[in-house]
């Protein structure tokens, strides 16, 4: 989503040199590590709308496969990155949980393509943010956030596992990692710009 030609103030919020925006969704199940993803790369503050796990969710929030989780985003995490060719990504983080899909069509409106978090400890948990985004037409790539404990895969049987079609990007990431993070995102970006010329 690019500001060209309004009333918003470049010189105030972007840094010099800008000359695009894009709207990039950071997606996956609960507990996939997205929060995480656009810390290690947010160039600002990053929002974040985290909150205790509370008995309360215990009947709707499924804790199998990160058992040690205490917190839940219950709207969604924010952050911004510039890249070298001074095109600035904003990162939007969805919630992960159904209880909150109701949000998912609000924060999806207007983004240029998605970055899916996947865990192969669960991976069948990924599906419905995938669905999520070809529903809406959306482009997505596909990282694969490898946790400590995560059983090793062949990168070919992720892809099959998970269905996706042969031109669509699948990475190994550590979501605590910038470069990492960054790799992934950027195989998204180069991704989008084979689909359009100019990402705006």
């Amino acid at each position: 989503m690019a500001f060209a030609g309004s009333r918003f103030d470049r010189a105030r919020h972007l840094p010099a040199g800008v000359h695009a925006t894009a709207k990039i969704l950071v997606s996956g199940p609960f507990g996939v590590g997205k929060t995480t993803l656009i810390a290690s790369l947010s160039e600002i503050e990053p929002l974040r709308t985290e909150e205790p796990l509370t008995v309360a969710s215990v009947a709707h929030d499924d804790l199998a496969g990160v058992e040690a989780k205490t917190t839940t985003t219950v709207a969604l995490d924010f952050g911004r990155l510039t890249l070298d060719n001074g095109l600035v990504l904003y990162l939007f983080g969805t919630p992960g949980q159904a209880r909150f899909l109701p949000l998912w069509g609000d924060i999806a409106t207007g983004a240029t393509g998605a970055l899916v978090l996947a865990d192969t400890r669960r991976l069948d948990q990924s599906f419905d943010s995938i669905d999520l985004l070809e529903q809406g037409h959306i482009p997505y790539a596909v990282a694969v956030n490898t946790f400590p404990d995560s059983p090793d895969h062949h990168i070919a049987d992720i892809r099959q596992a998970l269905d996706l079609e042969p031109h669509t990007p699948l990475s190994l990431c550590d979501a605590r990692d910038r470069q990492s993070s960054l790799a992934a995102l950027i195989a998204l970006i180069q991704y989008l710009l084979t689909r359009t010329p100019e990402v705006s």
